[in-house]
């Protein structure tokens, strides 16, 4: 297997549902970030093999092959949109890491793209011709018996209670969250400004008197969640550039390059989603060579406090290495594009830090799906 480099990484800014990005369509969304990837590394426009994107939103057609084309992109670079719910994004990399690892591409633009704002209105068709009208729905099945298929925001509050973390320990996990953003501030290297938005727009000084007078959405009054401590429904798209060991000798003046060392995914039990990280993070660990203490910086996906705060106690992750400029908690939740945009702040961490530096990026997903990424600062 042929090594594989990372030399470039954008996102947009994440916006609420309904907000500044609400008029683009998905495919627009993924076109800015494809487009501004290529402007990183120019050179390398025809070289690209193929782009693989996340979408977990846009009920079918081919979104990756819209937003090349938009990105302008040759007609003759073919496009594939994957659905993987929140681990797609991240999915999407690994998927264009493998073809370039096994020598079916030099050079992969991979991510993910989501516009909850945008996304079409879901049913199902009676059984029978003229059986009566459609029937619509919020989400699909993610797993075949309903018994272990948990509305996540109830397993989420399920897993709260099950641990121990009261919601005000939620909510200083939370307030962490918006306070490590508000300090970093926005990424002007990483973030493509859209529609006159340049940062994430949910980012805010949250306090915990605000937090004490929000209304709780599931669980009890002690464990419950609210608000503050799930990651709001959003709009945003991120993509990464992937090369081969061959193209590193013509890489443009100033680009660094970060070697893949591991893209692993695992499943766990259904019925309790947020779980299925630890798996991955294991997986990613070993095959890298190594271990939670050697990971200089941690991007984690905070879909729920609980589920973040479960996952860093599971696998021993140094919590003052996770989310170093805040988590989604912070931003908001573009389910497609969520866990590309982990592989893009991790990029720009690790850019910054001394040679060999190693980082980790983690995402689960409904069903009992996790991914993880670990990138090395070549």
């Amino acid at each position: 297997m042929r090594p594989v480099y990372m030399i470039a990484a954008c996102r947009t800014p994440v916006a609420p549902r309904g907000g500044a990005l609400a008029d683009l369509d998905v495919h627009e969304l993924g076109a800015a970030v494809i487009a501004t990837v290529l402007q990183h590394a120019p050179a390398f426009k025809t070289a690209v093999d193929g782009v693989i994107m996340g979408s977990a939103l846009c009920a079918g057609g081919n979104a990756a092959r819209m937003a090349a084309l938009a990105a302008g992109l040759s007609d003759h670079v073919p496009a594939l949109t994957i659905d993987t719910q929140c681990c797609s994004g991240l999915d999407a990399i690994a998927l264009a890491s493998a073809r370039i690892a096994a020598g079916h591409a030099r050079a992969m633009i991979a991510g993910g793209m989501e516009s909850f704002s945008r996304a079409p209105m879901r049913a199902v068709r009676p059984r029978e011709k003229g059986g009566g009208a459609p029937q619509f729905y919020a989400r699909p099945p993610f797993a075949p018996w309903p018994d272990r298929d948990p509305d996540l925001t109830k397993a989420a509050a399920q897993l709260a209670r099950a641990q121990g973390f009261t919601r005000r320990q939620q909510e200083a996990f939370a307030i962490a969250s918006h306070a490590k953003a508000l300090i970093a501030g926005p990424d002007e290297t990483a973030i493509v400004p859209l529609a006159g938005l340049a940062r994430d727009a949910f980012t805010r000084h949250l306090t915990p008197q605000l937090c004490a007078r929000m209304p709780g959405l599931a669980g009890d009054d002690i464990h419950g969640l609210t608000a503050a401590t799930i990651a709001c429904e959003a709009d945003a798209a991120a993509a990464v550039l992937l090369v081969g060991e061959e193209l590193l000798p013509v890489l443009p003046a100033g680009v660094c390059a970060l070697r893949i060392e591991a893209a692993e995914q695992a499943g766990g039990d259904p019925a309790m989603p947020a779980l299925a990280s630890a798996a991955a993070i294991a997986r990613a660990l070993e095959r890298s060579g190594l271990t939670a203490g050697n990971l200089a910086a941690i991007e984690l996906m905070e879909a729920y406090a609980a589920q973040a705060m479960a996952n860093i106690a599971s696998a021993g992750l140094p919590e003052s290495r996770v989310n170093a400029s805040g988590g989604a908690l912070a931003r908001g939740h573009p389910i497609g594009a969520s866990g590309a945009i982990l592989a893009v702040n991790l990029f720009y961490q690790l850019q910054s830090m001394q040679r060999s530096s190693a980082g980790l990026a983690v995402i689960a997903a409904a069903g009992g799906l996790a991914s993880a990424l670990v990138m090395r600062n070549a």
